[in-house]
């Protein structure tokens, strides 16, 4: 179909309201938009659609209706008729429907600007968000990437060097702009729709403040369900510090809204890892206020408490840890002696691995995914490290969408697990040469080391699940023979002198978190037992808990669940006094006893 025809049949069609742009002086028929160039052609020159590029609509975000891609243009009123003049030199005209002849308008062709960028370059301009390495481990065994990049937004400032204020003139926060609040406050309202537990936790509490003089200092991803969690803290009477435990997860419109209400938030999207260090100094160095409370994702913020203010200890009644990174230092400070605390294991509660971990993971794997590379799953080959709860809930989404995955485990448990859900165990160099995608998930260190990136075949997705970003050698590969390039947010061709390239997604880090979302359903389990975890420790007689890890209480863990389960309006079954009797258990709960996990 040439163009002409193309133009008539567009020619009922009246544009209206589309934006007019101003021309400059240097390129008087030329408009710019995203580096793409729409400029107005020859009178004679015709293009085909053998050869006219694919044309791509102009929507700037928060337009409520798509731009054009020819501006301010108006096709005349014609009818189906037309005629070719052979004086025209078979030009084609329209006969409008008064009779009058009316030429076709004028083609436009679309040329696209050169957007070819070098990003195998170290770029010139090295500053705070340049850079970015590991901030999920201690900083002794953490390793530099100055090959990294962060996303940039349209103001590059650091937000460290910018002096910002709330509506209320209180400037006690540290975020990426102020302006972004009214943006975030939707986001939490829309994430309280999805957490039940938490607004009921709210509603019921809000009368007994059970965590009245409580001084929280946070250290967790910064997103809208935080936000939820914060946000109830604070109406149970809690005062709240917070800092993100990831440079990539937090949500910079939520942590807008945040510091709009009158919370103390030090965390923005990109953050290198002198960033992050600093916001969680910033958390807890206040002159005139002290934590006494510390809720951790991942030890960071407990690791620099001990590190740097050891003494603070002796006011902190508890630590409430929902990692499993965060979790493995707890059980190494408690064997070695060195807890200070009481500290609460929520990562091991039965409402966090059976829901956040499993069912979590099992969505927003394939959200990650496919949010970064577009991949298609059917008939590809994967392979997850770690047939945990987070494993479990990857290689189910990834079987039922037709991948064929393998697993490979060190516990014989989990690995016989993996064997009866039909997944062929594997070692990982058996099958690093075919795989075409490679999926972390064991909270372990080095577990894709550069000898298997080396092995990998090109056009493999390498990809981490658990809370740290040791688990993937990322270090290994900032080396001069081999060469970055960025090719969207979060997502890094590696290329090999001989031309095999990877796909290394969120330079290691947790991908959902870092280049996706997860269910809020999922996570309002998780918050209300940080919540409740909280208030358990805090509310606690001296001598309840000593310096050592502590799962939540079975009826804890029980009644989080009952929370959530008017939501799918199930109406569970009572034991009648007989049958309570026979079994031995109280009508009410805890219906499983404290080891049960």
């Amino acid at each position: 179909m040439s163009v002409q025809v193309l133009a008539a049949e567009m020619a009922e069609v009246e544009l209206k309201d589309v934006p007019s742009k101003e021309l400059t002086p240097e390129s008087p028929l030329t408009t710019k938009a995203d580096d793409k160039e729409i400029v107005e052609s020859e009178p004679k020159a015709v293009a085909t659609s053998a050869t006219t590029p694919t044309m791509e609509p102009i929507v700037k975000t928060g337009d409520p209706s798509p731009g054009f891609l020819i501006p301010n243009t108006k096709m005349p009123q014609a009818s189906a008729m037309k005629r070719t003049d052979p004086q025209q030199n078979g030009g084609e005209a329209f006969v409008n429907r008064d009779g009058t002849v009316a030429e076709a308008p004028r083609l436009k062709k679309i040329q696209f600007a050169d957007q070819k960028q070098e990003f195998n370059k170290r770029p010139t301009k090295i500053g705070r968000r340049s850079l970015s390495r590991s901030i999920s481990q201690s900083s002794t065994d953490s390793y530099g990437s100055a090959a990294s990049y962060t996303d940039s937004s349209d103001d590059e400032t650091s937000p460290r060097d910018k002096q910002q204020k709330n509506s209320k003139g209180n400037g006690d926060f540290c975020i990426k702009n102020i302006k972004q609040a009214d943006f975030g406050r939707r986001e939490i309202e829309i994430a309280e729709q999805e957490m039940p537990a938490l607004m009921a936790l709210r509603k019921r509490a809000q009368g007994e403040k059970p965590l009245a003089g409580a001084k929280v200092v946070g250290c967790t991803h910064i997103t809208a369900q935080t936000a939820v969690l914060m946000e109830t803290l604070s109406a149970l009477g809690a005062q709240c510090r917070w800092a993100a435990c990831n440079i990539y997860s937090t949500q910079n419109e939520v942590a807008a809204a945040l510091a709009e209400g009158g919370f103390s938030v030090f965390a923005w999207k990109g953050e290198s890892e002198d960033d992050f260090w600093w916001c969680i100094d910033r958390c807890v160095n206040l002159e005139g206020w002290q934590p006494n409370m510390i809720l951790d994702d991942g030890g960071d913020l407990t690791h620099w408490i001990y590190k740097k203010y050891p003494n603070m200890f002796k006011k902190i009644k508890g630590i409430v840890e929902e990692s499993v990174t965060g979790v493995h230092r707890l059980y190494q400070l408690s064997k070695a002696g060195k807890l200070c605390v009481p500290a609460m294991n929520v990562n091991d509660s039965v409402t966090k691995q059976k829901f956040d971990n499993l069912y979590c993971c099992r969505e927003s794997i394939l959200d990650g995914l496919k949010r970064t590379t577009d991949v298609m799953f059917g008939g590809k080959q994967v392979v997850v490290c770690g047939y945990g709860e987070v494993g479990k809930g990857c290689c189910a989404a990834l079987k039922a969408m037709g991948s064929i995955v393998y697993v490979t485990e060190i516990d014989p448990i989990c690995a016989l697990q993996a064997c009866m859900d039909g997944f062929r165990l594997v070692k990982l160099n058996e099958v690093i040469r075919q795989v075409d995608i490679v999926i972390t998930c064991t909270g372990n260190k080095n577990v894709v080391v550069r000898e298997y990136l080396d092995r990998m075949k090109n056009g493999c997705i390498v990809c981490n699940m658990g809370h740290s970003n040791t688990e993937i050698d990322v270090a290994s590969l900032r080396t001069p023979e081999l060469t970055w390039e960025r090719v969207r947010s979060q997502v890094d061709h590696v290329i090999w002198p001989d031309g095999k390239r990877i796909v290394l997604l969120a330079e290691g880090r947790l991908l959902n978190l870092s280049c996706s979302t997860v269910p809020t359903f999922v996570l309002s389990i998780t918050a209300t037992t940080q919540a409740l975890a909280l208030i358990e420790l805090y509310n606690a007689p001296e001598g309840r808990y000593k310096q050592d890890v502590y799962l939540l209480p079975k009826k804890m863990d029980e009644y989080v669940a009952s929370l959530h389960l008017p939501t799918f309006d199930a109406h569970l079954t009572e034991l009648s006094d007989e049958q309570a009797k026979y079994l031995g258990l109280n009508k009410n709960g805890p219906f499983k006893p404290n080891y049960y996990r």
